[in-house]
């Protein structure tokens, strides 16, 4: 008996299934066996950890990494902690302007949501802060359309039990605790992705929880998860996803492919390079690199993990600035990345897809003028303009910004 991925309940209606390996059937519908035809989904990895002036009262530690100073600016760029530059400069999560520049970019790109990077809830470190981050983004993705997911982190456990916070033997029991609050509060939002009916969670890390206390977390929730390891598949696993390894470059990738055959559930992985600042700021010895090549690793990446059987896809990452992993538009790249998703999806998933690369300057424009309009009646019409792009009324959004564009400090 083959197994099946039910996947997923969203914004296009009916929930649709994947039998790995071979035929397609859509719920409730009855497609023909090999049917290709059934929604797939290009998720994107994203980091809620980004604290700056004016959003926040200091730069955070991922701008800084103890080391850098944003504060210093030199021929118009500030030091952060990244080998690359945002395009709009660096940013504050927790800025609703913000939030909605990566969403908009997203849509527009051709990409169907995200999977966060989640620390939990507790106070703690600044896990407190990223959950609120978290919490804004995923609501804003349902009110524009995109498809949400946790990624959740389990070294933070080890560092509550270092700081004093839970007892050492009571590790399983805070993951627990943490996913349980996932299942009453986010699984349950209609834009969440499912699998089989079950709401997807990943887990970032193979070496914090261990299979055992991961097997003892779940049985402890009360609703069922479908669980994804992180590179191989954990005993309570229903899968695993994979992720760059700078010391193997796209060898591990390959082997992934290889592993994971015989996985219900399977997420490739694209990236389009691994460049980390951890030398430079000082922490540790780089992981190693992996070389964008002038796109040619993206483009691979994507083009094998979209030929693959896959229902999922996970980009990594939107905007890890410290790894270089980011796809989210840099100075030194534009929205090359972006470009590049919206020809594959045309290609490979969506034919009709219509947004072009010219549109995703639209987002940039609008978050620039968002910004200009604070405190002034023009304000309430730029926030229309979200829910219009969003909507995919690109001419009318062009029309209200105009054609002039300003040069401006980052």
């Amino acid at each position: 008996m083959r197994r099946q991925v039910v996947f997923p309940r969203g914004f296009r209606g009916s929930c649709m299934l994947l039998l790995v390996g071979a035929a397609v059937l859509v719920a409730g519908g009855g497609a023909a066996a090999g049917d290709t035809s059934a929604e797939r989904l290009l998720l994107v990895h994203f980091m809620p950890w980004y604290e700056a002036q004016p959003t926040s009262t200091a730069w955070g530690w991922h701008w800084t990494m103890n080391h850098f100073q944003p504060d210093t600016v030199d021929n118009g760029r500030r030091s952060i902690a990244s080998k690359l530059y945002p395009e709009i400069g660096p940013y504050d999560s927790a800025d609703p302007l913000v939030i909605d520049y990566h969403l908009l970019l997203m849509k527009l790109a051709g990409i169907d949501g995200v999977i966060v990077d989640w620390y939990g809830r507790e106070r703690f470190n600044d896990y407190a802060k990223l959950h609120r981050n978290t919490s804004r983004l995923i609501h804003r993705a349902e009110e524009l359309g995109l498809h949400v997911a946790i990624c959740y982190e389990d070294r933070t456990i080890p560092e509550l039990v270092k700081g004093g916070r839970i007892p050492a033997d009571g590790r399983a029991a805070q993951a627990a605790k943490d996913i349980s609050w996932l299942a009453e509060n986010w699984f349950r939002l209609g834009h969440y992705v499912t699998i089989a009916g079950k709401p997807l969670l990943l887990s970032f890390g193979t070496d914090n929880l261990n299979d055992s206390e991961w097997s003892e977390a779940l049985r402890a929730v009360k609703t069922p998860v479908a669980y994804v390891s992180q590179g191989q598949q954990r005993t309570a696993a229903v899968g695993a996803f994979d992720w760059p390894v700078p010391s193997r470059g796209l060898g591990a990738t390959e082997e992934f492919y290889r592993l994971s055959k015989g996985m219900a559930v399977a997420i490739p992985v694209a990236f389009p390079r691994f460049d980390d600042i951890y030398e430079q700021a000082k922490l540790h010895p780089s992981y190693g690199s992996i070389p964008d090549n002038n796109g040619a690793t993206f483009r691979k990446t994507l083009s094998a993990a979209l030929k693959s059987p896959a229902a999922i896809i996970q980009i990594a990452t939107w905007n890890d600035w410290g790894e270089g992993t980011v796809i989210e538009p840099s100075v030194e790249f534009g929205a090359r990345d972006l470009e590049v998703i919206q020809q594959a999806r045309k290609q490979h998933l969506q034919p009709s897809f219509r947004f072009t690369k010219d549109d995703l300057a639209l987002p940039g424009r609008l978050l620039e003028a968002r910004r200009e309009a604070v405190g002034t009646d023009r304000a309430a019409i730029l926030d229309t303009l979200v829910m219009e792009l969003a909507n995919g009324a690109v001419g009318s959004v062009r029309a209200e910004l105009g054609n002039g564009r300003k040069e401006r400090a980052r």
